[in-house]
This record gives C-alpha cells, sequence and structure tokens, in this order.
C-alpha cells in the first residue's frame, strides 16, 4: 500500500511540474493563438464535455478504432498461421506485411480515402495500423513453440486439435498479449488521424481539424487531453485484462 501511494505522488508531482512548464511557457509567449494557457484548455475541456454530442462521438470514435483492431488482430493472427503452415504463402504475404508496416500511415489514409466511404476510412486505417504487428508477435511465438513439447505430443500422440490446444496456444499468448497491447495505442492514434483527414460526422479527428481551421488552439488542446486520457484509459483497461488472463492461466 505505501508503494502504491508513492507511485500515486510521484505521479501527481510529475504532472504538477509539466503544467508548470506549461504554464510558464503560455506565459512567456503570450500569444493564446500559439499557447493556450492550461486554464484556457481547461475551461475549452469543460465545454466539450458538457456538449450534448460528446458522448456520441466519443463512443463513435471509440467504435471504429475498437472495430478495427479486432479486425486488425484477427488478420493478424490468421497471417501468421498460414505463412507458418505453407512456405509458398510465406514467401508471397510476409513482403507484403512488412510493406504495410514501412509505408506511412498518412499515404494510406489518402488512398483508402478513394476507395472506401469516409465512415469506415478510420477502421480500415487502424486494422491496417494493428495486422503487422499482430502478425510478427504471433509468428514469433509459433517460430518460439517449444520443441520438446511438440516431440512430447508426437510421442503421445497429440491430434492437431490437442497438440494446437495445449501446446501452440500456451506458447502463442504471450506474444499476442504484447502485441496487442501495443497494437491498441497504435490504432487509437491511427484512427484518430484517419479521422482526421477523412471527417466523417461524430468523431474526435473531425473536432481537432475544424479547431485548426477556425484557430482554436484552445479547443485542439482540449481535443488532444481528450485522446491523450483516453488512450492511457484503453491500454490500462486491457493491461489489466490480460494480466487478469494470465493469472488464470497460471491458476489452471
Amino acid at each position: 500500500m505505501p508503494e502504491r501511494r508513492n507511485k500515486i505522488l510521484t505521479g501527481l508531482l510529475v504532472l504538477a511540474f509539466w503544467m508548470g512548464v506549461w504554464a510558464l511557457a503560455s506565459r512567456a509567449v503570450n500569444q493564446e493563438l500559439l499557447i493556450p494557457s492550461p486554464l484556457a484548455v481547461a475551461r475549452h475541456l469543460s465545454s466539450i464535455v458538457r456538449s450534448g454530442t460528446f458522448l456520441k462521438i466519443i463512443s463513435t470514435s471509440l467504435m471504429r478504432v475498437l472495430g478495427g483492431f479486432v479486425c486488425g488482430c484477427a488478420a493478424g493472427v490468421i497471417l501468421a498461421v498460414v505463412c507458418s503452415l505453407s512456405p509458398v504463402l510465406n514467401a508471397l504475404l510476409y513482403p507484403l506485411v512488412r510493406t504495410v508496416s514501412a509505408v506511412p500511415v498518412t499515404s494510406f489514409i489518402i488512398l483508402v480515402m478513394l476507395w472506401l466511404p469516409y465512415t469506415y476510412v478510420p477502421v480500415f486505417i487502424a486494422a491496417l495500423l494493428v495486422t503487422p504487428i499482430v502478425f510478427g508477435n504471433v509468428r514469433t511465438g509459433i517460430e518460439e513453440t517449444d520443441a520438446s513439447l511438440l516431440e512430447v505430443a508426437s510421442i503421445y500422440r497429440f491430434g492437431r486439435m490437442k497438440t494446437l490446444k495445449y501446446v501452440y496456444i500456451p506458447s502463442v499468448l504471450p506474444y499476442f498479449y504484447s502485441g496487442a497491447l501495443t497494437a491498441l495505442g497504435l490504432a487509437w492514434k491511427a484512427g484518430i488521424a484517419a479521422e482526421t483527414l477523412a471527417l466523417p460526422k461524430n468523431a474526435i479527428g473531425s473536432g481537432m481539424y475544424y479547431s485548426k481551421l477556425y484557430l482554436e488552439t484552445a479547443d485542439l488542446f482540449a481535443w488532444t487531453v481528450i485522446v491523450v486520457l483516453f488512450s492511457f484509459v484503453f491500454e490500462k483497461i486491457l493491461h489489466t485484462f490480460l494480466r487478469r488472463r494470465k493469472e488464470q492461466e497460471e491458476a489452471q
């Protein structure tokens, strides 16, 4: 308990330090258009939260990103399994996955805007960013599966499903969890970036774009604070969920 209290206190002190730096920078520049004060941003943040559309905007952006995240995780797992089973498909698909992870996300956003309705662009982009990460982690998990366990499974004549359940899945899950945790934060940022360019209805990214368009810098800072806070919350929720799952599996 004292350790937890010290951790919270340290976090609050760090936050207070950077808030002070922000306030000093705002005072030194003395231009709300460039760096609004923390108090001005807090007022705009309160106004956004109290608006009638806030919950709809947050829930819609969240559903888009989570939809893309789930699709990306599924695609990454399927591609990793397929590439592990077939050397031919691995030779064909692996360069494609590597290319996707190397191309700037902005390029994909602009291209996808030509192909899909703007509402679906953030979903597709989030899935596109998640897929290579999950693919790489799951593929590594498959390759790192203990050969002695596979030998034991062969000796005891485990079928494919039994080998999958008792050997491969326990080996791959830690890699999948790690990849999913990393991918969620990237999916959230990529999804918001896609919203900023595609401008779908009821979107955090759209709010950020119009704040910039009308030179409402405090509004832009407020939306950015919302994005950061929700990113922390999502990662914390997923981290807690995965930790509990791991504890349950170890208990079994």
